[in-house]
């Protein structure tokens, strides 16, 4: 089979290809060339069809058409190539808060044929060295402003990996800018293969192991033409604004590929907390917003703000969406949420509803070209109404990096996600917990979602999260932690109205027999809560 990749690293680590899950091509939409190159289709082209003086990127004090971008990526491209001597298949490091010059920099790798490894601003040395460790990137460009993290993770390498370096967003005379300076803004894209690897996804440690996803210039576009056309259904007049770091599929997704899909504009913030966030979406009229349920329910709070502003269409995603959350952002903006569930694995959203399709604690129903079941312990589908593991199928699908969990995600042609779901007499999907979360107590199945929805209906609860714990018993009670609003007291006769609350509005077994009062849940930098940090803390003060 045809690729333009030289260094075959990334092809000499695929998962044998009976590991594979079963890829669904049926619609016209997931079917592309044997050539293909995602920089081509979702930049190059907006230029060469008269669209270059559209705006493409906006940041502070900074505003980018796609001829802007499209000149910076081209000279970073010839960067990589004639000064640092970079060949079509290569890894290529990318380290940056969300702004600009990042996504120039990814782009030039996809018209160099390299791989991108783009990694969270957050992480630290002990977690960025097994990151270059995995996907043996030789190569690096790092905003200047988080440069010492990396410069210790290269000399703590035990095997060099990481050979040429190159920091962007500085003055330095080796800068990436000053060579930019240096070099034609022209480059003739390399001829990639639709099936040549060019982003390698890390999940975002949820479970405390992060394994690196392998994604392909197809399943770029793919997405592109799946969710984003069929659900989100974007216009070039969109202004497109989130907090996601592009180094997470669904930030890369929602703020670079598909804004740039329909020739749309993106701003881009490195602070993205919910104040700026908000402050932002006033300041550039943006009309599609992408967040997490956690920001949702503090940018709720200023619905006078947001009623009659420029947002028209709200994303929820990175982990499950409470009932109240949505109803509370519904109440204040009179925009209803999109709910979605995607996955590293599968790059993005693949079970979802818009607008006109909600149904209340449902996330939805999978996305056209694309199959949903719930499977029992052996593999059996099940009917309507009964719990069990969600498995998806698609134009897109699940390849790790060298990595034998693949036979774990993957099995009999399904992509079996490790969420416990249940699917209604309709279609849709509801779910449940992480497979590993569902709490057995006395015999029953109690899904932690349920009883935090519950809790988070409490006009003292800001936030809260759920999980069992082993008791002689029962086997496992609930535990819950607690995250109160300013202006309430933490004690047990604050426990005792959050155990009644649960018990009038839920089943009375699945209310929390333990609660803690915490100032934060543990959290991924891209939101998703770390249940898994709460297990080891329960079983360290139970």
């Amino acid at each position: 089979m045809y690729s333009a990749h030289q260094d075959t690293f990334a092809r000499d680590n695929l998962p044998p290809r009976e590991w594979w899950p079963e890829l669904l091509f049926d619609l016209p939409e997931y079917q592309f060339p044997e050539k293909l190159n995602c920089a081509t289709e979702l930049l190059d082209k907006h230029v060469a069809e008269g669209r270059g003086d559209r705006v493409c990127i906006r940041a502070e004090g900074l505003t980018w058409t796609y001829a802007d971008l499209q000149e910076k990526a081209n000279r970073i491209a010839n960067v990589l190539v004639q000064n640092m001597g970079l060949v079509p298949g290569n890894r290529v490091l990318l380290r940056s808060a969300n702004n600009p010059m990042l996504v120039a920099c990814w782009f030039a790798v996809m018209k160099a044929g390299g791989i991108a490894v783009t990694t969270m601003p957050l992480l630290r040395v002990k977690e960025l060295t097994p990151v270059v460790s995995v996907s043996q990137s030789t190569f690096a460009l790092c905003d200047a402003a988080l440069a010492e993290a990396l410069l210790e993770a290269q000399e703590q390498e035990q095997e060099p990996v990481l050979q040429h370096v190159l920091f962007y967003n500085t003055d330095a005379a080796d800068g990436l800018e000053a060579l930019m300076a240096q070099v034609s803004p022209q480059f003739e894209n390399v001829d990639t293969a639709a099936e040549d690897n060019c982003l390698f996804g890390f999940t975002s440690g949820t479970t405390g192991i992060p394994k690196a996803t392998m994604h392909f210039h197809r399943d770029v576009m793919a997405i592109c033409n799946g969710w984003a056309k069929h659900i989100l259904k974007p216009v070039a007049d969109d202004v497109f604004i989130g907090s996601p770091p592009l180094a997470f599929t669904f930030g890369l997704g929602g703020l670079v590929l598909f804004p740039m899909s329909v020739g749309a504009s993106t701003v881009l913030l490195e602070k993205s907390t919910p104040e700026p966030l908000l402050a932002a979406v006033q300041e550039f009229g943006a009309t599609i917003l992408f967040t997490a349920p956690t920001a949702y329910r503090v940018l709720a709070g200023h619905g006078d703000v947001l009623r009659n502003g420029t947002l028209r269409k709200c994303v929820s995603a990175g982990e499950s969406l409470p009932v109240a959350t949505r109803t509370a952002w519904r109440d204040a903006t009179g925009i209803e949420l999109i709910d979605g569930i995607g996955a590293t694995e599968m790059l993005h959203i693949f079970i979802s509803h818009d607008e006109s399709n909600v149904r209340p604690g449902a996330t939805g129903k999978p996305v056209p070209g694309y199959k949903a079941a719930v499977l029992d312990d052996n593999g059996n589908e099940v009917p309507p109404g009964t719990v069990g593991r969600l498995a998806v199928k698609g134009p897109v699908g699940c390849r790790y990096l060298a990595d034998d969990r693949q036979k774990v995600y993957v099995q009999n042609g399904w992509n079996v996600t490790g969420d416990a779901y249940v699917m209604d007499k309709d279609g849709y999907f509801y779910y449940q917990s992480r497979t590993d979360d569902l709490i057995i107590s006395a015999g029953y199945n109690i899904a932690a979602i349920e009883v935090e929805e519950v809790l988070l209906m409490h006009p003292a609860v800001a936030e809260c999260a759920v999980v069992g714990v082993a008791d002689e018993l029962r086997g496992q009670v609930v535990k819950a932690f607690v995250v109160l609003r300013a202006g309430h007291e933490t004690g047990e006769a604050m426990v005792k109205a959050l155990q009644d609350f649960a018990k009038q509005n839920a089943v009375p077994y699945k209310y929390p027999r333990q609660v803690v009062f915490v100032e934060t849940l543990p959290r991924t930098s891209t939101g998703k809560l770390q249940r898994f940090r709460l297990h080891t803390e329960a079983e360290t003060v139970s």
